[in-house]
């Protein structure tokens, strides 16, 4: 089952294939791909999936401690960049597979861990991929969650705004309450939850997505209104050697399936 906002999906991660990795933005920020697999802490006989995989980053530092890690996304070109890195780093225990997170193509309760980081903001219909990343979860196996948080109730729906215009195959970002009653909706224990904070710059964040320039001057505008304390944006934008920066609000949750 394709996802609603495939054709906005495929478009825009075709784009931001080639330079999702730059270390101009913290998407793939080696100190917390290492920390998350510290959270999770996999076992070397786990069969692992990450679901919305993107690049496979995540993926990547898991497949050291994994016997298996199982990569699934949606956009070809993105499963290329993490195949092509995964290949040169002679990693030979990860699986790659074009498919959606709306319709797993996998048998019930045969992963260890199912993780997915950075992704659910992409997704029209949450509960059914939530749904589907329990359903392949073995007993006693970690479901891991990991997305941007949205900003307080007042100004959730002026940042999603924001982010659809930079990116229109956002849908929106959930609040932390909200990714916690996914957990509570499907009876998983909930023995992690955190917030982090991760810098990003504007511009670097901007020309990832090829941001067309009118969009791009209208979202800077509205950023420095909201440093002028004019109307804000939900991102709290500050400057940082001359650039306009942001905080994204990281949340890891790690539930266990009973």
């Amino acid at each position: 089952m394709k996802p609603a906002n495939f054709t906005d999906l495929n478009y825009s991660f075709g784009i931001q294939a080639e330079n999702f990795e730059s270390t101009a933005l913290n998407f793939t920020k080696e100190e917390y791909l290492n920390y998350t697999v510290s959270c999770v802490a996999p076992d070397k006989q786990d069969i692992i999936l990450e679901v919305a995989a993107g690049t496979c980053a995540c993926g990547r530092s898991f497949a050291p401690l994994a016997h298996t890690v199982v990569c699934l996304d949606a956009t070809l070109p993105m499963l290329t960049v993490g195949k092509d890195k995964a290949d040169s780093s002679h990693m030979n225990n990860m699986i790659f597979i074009k498919g959606y997170g709306e319709e797993l193509p996998f048998l019930n309760e045969n992963f260890d861990i199912v993780f997915s980081r950075l992704a659910f903001h992409h997704f029209t219909d949450t509960n059914t991929v939530f749904s589907e990343m329990v359903r392949v979860l073995r007993p006693g196996g970690k479901l891991v969650l990991i997305d941007m948080e949205a900003a307080a109730e007042e100004l959730r729906n002026t940042e999603d705004e924001i982010e659809t215009l930079r990116d229109p195959s956002h849908v929106k970002n959930l609040s932390m309450s909200e990714m916690l009653g996914l957990f509570a909706m499907h009876n998983l224990t909930v023995e992690k939850c955190e917030k982090t904070e991760m810098k990003q710059n504007l511009n670097s964040w901007l020309a990832l997505t090829k941001t067309p320039e009118q969009i791009q001057a209208e979202i800077t505008e509205r950023m420095k209104n909201d440093m002028r304390n004019k109307e804000k944006t939900g991102f709290f934008p500050y400057m940082e050697d001359n650039e306009i920066c942001f905080n994204q609000r990281w949340t890891l949750i790690i539930g266990r399936k009973k």
